[in-house]
């Protein structure tokens, strides 16, 4: 049994042997021997039952071996089967597969050979058909359908050794291909006279039947060049009749002649296209109308180019151009010059400082050379023909496109400009003879508008500081060069977007915003800088009524033209207009809004147009929010500064934060046994006798601040837009609060007793009332540490005492860096206060009346 041990085990029993031998007292060899005994234990049950199992293995092995005996057996007869009965069924499998093969080779021979027996048989019926339609019937449809069928035949049959042994006959002796040829070149010839004897004639009806009979003789080509011929004599006559319409007369002198010519002839082809574009695609095939657009392109290049001269010609627009780029924009330039280079010297006239007194010569001259009237009329022309040559290339291009794209579904946005369009010489005339002038008449006219608001420009008459007087104008009260140039963008944006050109919104929406920043907005500085500045006459007197009334229109000039501006831009990128307007009115003017991307299909015209009209805007908000700033910072520094420390100073004239409750009982019991007049109501006191308030009332310094305070902003407030005024009030406030108020304060230090601190909280909340009044709610916050101050002052002294107990808790737990949040009782809800005082400043405020507790 050793012998069949695992080499494990054996290993491990070596291993054993060794430790015995290896044992060095009594105890070690007693436990080797236990382990020895339950080794042998172990050994001797698995021998036995190895041996009890070991009849069942012998009994499974003999049934084993009988088992192989009855398959060998099986085996040797399924072999003499195979051998003896299938190999003849197979052998004939194998014959019969063979045969079928060679039948279907021959029967596939056979089609073959009756294919093409049919063909020539085919062949031959088409070329004696085509001889005998040619023939005395003279049967032209029937011949060109001989035609048409014997196209179909292969080119190998039809050249093929077969087809030239059996189609020739006596009556048509030569091979088929040199029949079918001449057959075909003749029907050409002939279609071609009847073609143009129809088209001279004007016979749409033979037209059409022979236009038809091209495609069926293999003359696709020839058919649609000569129908493109055809079409365009038609636009070429049309087009010649409706320039020919106003000679000699006053039609040409008609401001949209030429642009409803150029109409005419858009329209004639777009008729063409569409109304002959099903019958190209029948009888020719799809995608084959784009020939003949390309035929008619030629025409329109031509026919437009010539529109576009005479109307050059006429108008007299190189002239006019070189009238612009001469005008000197004098107005504007002078306005631009210091005051003191204006000064000196001989004065330039209609310069801002005589043009009052030496009239405007000069600026009369230059308006007479060139005529604003006639510069719209033609800007209005020209966005008429560039709208119209939009709309013809959005049509080019929509039946351009491939048929699998042409469903009533497809997104317009996805149009790209076809090359036929983009290269063809009236596009380029397009862009030389429209789209440059355009630019350039659209930019001095804009300016010009400028200029001229300006010369023009009347601020409201009946302005006024004075609280009892009234205005007979609404506000927002500003000048009329505001509404002047806001029209002239607004209308100026409707013309250019009409014209659904990409290059014209390019150069003519960041020159309307650089002009906007160079003259508009300039020029309103220079106003608010030399003419309107709010500067006082005397030192430490207010500024003349007139000046501060000027400049504050001036601030709202800015803030109004910045609202009309986003209007403008936001009224043409929103998407909920009116429908109908890609089509300008008769005028031009009046174009109705449509959405960008009905107006800019093609590649992402739609986007970039967005984007430059969104840079304008933000362009100008930058720099009139600019100037508005300065304008607010120099209304408060001119105006409201200078008197918010006296007003200050008045309300809290006299007041006495010492007096306990019995002084001042006695006192106002004195004053009104002196004075009855107390009783009255307050409100009926006029403001200048705000100041003869008693200090002893209890509202002394409410009403003489509100009745100050009424008088200094209230008349601003008229005058200034709601978003200007708030701005001039934040910084009223900012002032107020942080260089003023909060001095007051600290000024009664050692000056207030218990009753004083409230009367003194209650004086200050009055006068953060009046102050924020009518304005944000958030205006509060500036007065925060003011009120926190007097909040300190009146607490009791378990509040305080809570306070400070949390200020400690809050520096221990900062240095001991724990980040959780102190748990504890009231005091806790007082550390968590959001102080806008420090605690130095929370222990002065608290000292103001220390002694007196």
């Amino acid at each position: 049994m050793a012998a069949h041990q695992p080499p494990n085990d054996h290993i491990e029993s070596v291993h054993r042997h060794q430790d015995v031998y290896h044992a060095s007292t009594v105890a070690e060899i007693h436990a080797e021997l236990a382990r020895l005994n339950e080794e042998e234990s172990s050994v001797t049950s698995r021998l036995t039952a190895l041996l009890a199992s070991q009849r069942d293995v012998s009994r499974e092995l003999g049934r084993l071996d009988l088992l192989r005996a009855q398959l060998g057996t099986q085996a040797v007869t399924t072999r003499g089967i195979s051998h003896g009965m299938l190999s003849n069924a197979a052998s004939t499998a194998n014959r019969i597969s063979g045969a079928v093969r060679r039948l279907d080779l021959e029967q596939a021979r056979v089609k073959a050979t009756l294919e093409v027996v049919e063909q020539v048989a085919e062949l031959k019926a088409c070329v004696l058909g085509v001889s005998g339609s040619m023939g005395a019937p003279q049967d032209w449809e029937q011949a060109a359908a001989y035609l048409s069928r014997a196209s179909k035949i292969p080119n190998d049959i039809v050249d093929g050794p077969f087809a030239e042994e059996m189609v020739p006959t006596s009556e048509v002796p030569d091979a088929p291909r040199i029949t079918l040829e001449s057959a075909a070149e003749s029907l050409c010839s002939l279609f071609l006279r009847e073609f143009e004897k129809a088209a001279k004639e004007n016979e749409g009806a033979k037209v059409t039947r022979f236009f038809k009979l091209f495609p069926l003789i293999g003359r696709t080509e020839v058919g649609l060049d000569i129908y493109g011929r055809y079409v365009c004599q038609g636009v070429a006559t049309r087009a010649r009749s409706n320039l020919n319409a106003g000679t000699g007369g006053k039609q040409r002198k008609d401001g949209f002649f030429y642009a409803n010519a150029l109409t005419r002839l858009f329209e004639h082809i777009a008729q063409i296209v569409d109304s002959h574009g099903a019958l190209v695609e029948r009888h020719y095939g799809a995608g084959r109308m784009t020939r003949v657009i390309e035929r008619l392109q030629v025409e329109a290049d031509v026919q437009g180019g010539i529109i576009l001269d005479t109307w050059s010609d006429e108008r007299n627009v190189d002239r006019r151009l070189t009238d612009i780029k001469t005008y000197a924009f004098s107005f504007l330039v002078q306005s631009f010059l210091p005051a003191q280079r204006a000064a000196a010297g001989t004065p330039r006239a209609n310069s801002p400082a005589n043009r009052d007194a030496a009239g405007g010569r000069r600026t009369s001259e230059e308006d007479d050379t060139v005529n604003m009237k006639e510069v719209d009329g033609l800007l209005g022309e020209m966005a008429v023909m560039l709208g119209r040559w939009s709309l013809y290339s959005r049509f080019i291009a929509d039946k351009c496109k491939s048929s699998q794209e042409e469903s009533s579904e497809r997104d317009p946005s996805n149009l790209t400009m076809p090359s036929v369009i983009a290269n063809s010489q009236l596009a380029k005339r397009v862009s030389d003879r429209l789209i440059a002038p355009f630019n350039s008449m659209t930019t001095f006219f804009f300016r010009r508008s400028v200029e001229k608001a300006f010369q023009l420009d009347e601020s409201p008459s009946d302005l006024s500081l004075s609280l009892n007087k009234a205005f007979s104008t609404n506000p927002p009260f500003i000048t009329s060069a505001v509404d002047d140039v806001m029209y002239i963008v607004n209308k100026i944006l409707q013309r250019s977007l009409a014209t659904s050109q990409r290059t014209a919104v390019a150069g003519i929406v960041p020159t309307i915003g650089r002009i906007l920043g160079s003259d508009f907005v300039v020029m309103i500085q220079r106003k608010m800088r030399d003419e309107s500045y709010p500067k006082p006459v005397v030192q430490g007197g207010m500024p003349p009524e007139d000046k501060i009334i000027a400049f504050l229109v001036l601030i709202n000039n800015l803030d109004v033209a910045t609202d009309y501006i986003r209007r403008i831009v936001q009224g043409r990128l929103d998407d909920q207009t009116q429908e109908g307007g890609t089509t300008a009115a008769a005028s031009g003017d009046d174009v109705a809004p449509t959405p960008l991307a009905d107006l800019y299909p093609f590649d992402h015209d739609a986007v970039f147009v967005e984007t430059q009209l969104l840079s304008m805007q933000h362009s100008f908000e930058s720099k009139t929010s600019e100037l508005i700033s300065d304008g607010i910072n120099v209304s408060f520094d001119r105006i409201v500064k200078p008197r918010l420390r006296p007003i200050l100073a008045d309300a809290f004239r006299d007041v006495d934060y010492t007096l306990t409750d019995e002084e001042l009982r006695e006192l106002r019991a004195r004053h009104e046994a002196d004075d009855p007049s107390t009783h009255d109501d307050h409100h009926s006191i006029p403001t200048a006798a705000a100041t003869a308030i008693p200090p002893i009332q209890e509202d002394a310094v409410k009403r003489r601040f509100e009745h100050a305070w009424t008088a200094l902003m209230k008349p601003l407030r008229r005058l200034l837009t709601d978003r200007c005024y708030e701005k001039l009030l934040t910084a009223a406030v900012a002032y107020l609060s942080g260089r003023v108020l909060e001095k007051r304060i600290w000024s009664y230090y050692g000056r207030v007793n218990e009753l004083g601190a409230v009367r003194l909280e209650r004086d200050i909340a009055a006068v953060v009332g009046a102050v924020v009044r009518g304005g944000r709610y958030g205006l509060r916050d500036a007065f925060a540490r003011c009120t926190q101050i007097c909040l300190v002052m009146n607490m009791e002294e378990d509040e305080w005492d809570e306070i400070c107990q949390g200020s400690v808790n809050k520096d221990n737990n900062n240095n001991n860096n724990n980040n959780d949040t102190i748990m504890g009782d009231s005091a806790t809800s007082q550390s968590d206060y959001a102080w806008k005082i420090d605690a130095e400043e929370r222990s002065r405020a608290r000292m103001m009346v220390k002694e007196a507790r």
